[in-house]
């Protein structure tokens, strides 16, 4: 039975466990070692998977000197879906109160209009 490869979002999340697990810095070659033997990411594919996670801003990058070096701490991590948590319950908030006044919109507009009868 052939073995099915992971999916590009199962390959994501065992990359970002590397850097929650170790709490260290990296470079690619290091993780090229890694991935394959403890997440089995092919090394082929991390380069790719370290890029994406990086683009996504899930995964901070340095160049120092003529290397790049690679992290992701779990504090970051949780403080990013902390501030998202919060942009998103003052925008269900401001929704929230848009909605009340435009039912109060409503109920004055309603206010001495007579409903029309339709002829049939």
């Amino acid at each position: 039975s052939k073995k099915k490869g992971l999916s590009a979002e199962e390959k994501r999340t065992r990359m970002m466990e590397i850097f929650f697990e170790t709490k260290d810095v990296f470079q690619l070659k290091d993780l090229e070692k890694i991935a394959p033997k403890e997440k089995g990411i092919t090394a082929m594919s991390v380069k790719e998977v370290l890029q994406s996670l990086v683009d996504d801003g899930m995964v901070d990058c340095e160049r120092i000197g003529t290397s790049n070096y690679y992290w992701a701490f779990p504090s970051k991590a949780l403080h990013a879906r902390k501030r998202k948590l919060e942009v998103l319950e003052s925008q269900l908030s401001e929704g929230s109160q848009k909605h009340a006044s435009l039912q109060k919109s409503i109920e004055k507009a309603k206010i001495g209009r007579c409903e029309t009868l339709k002829a049939k």
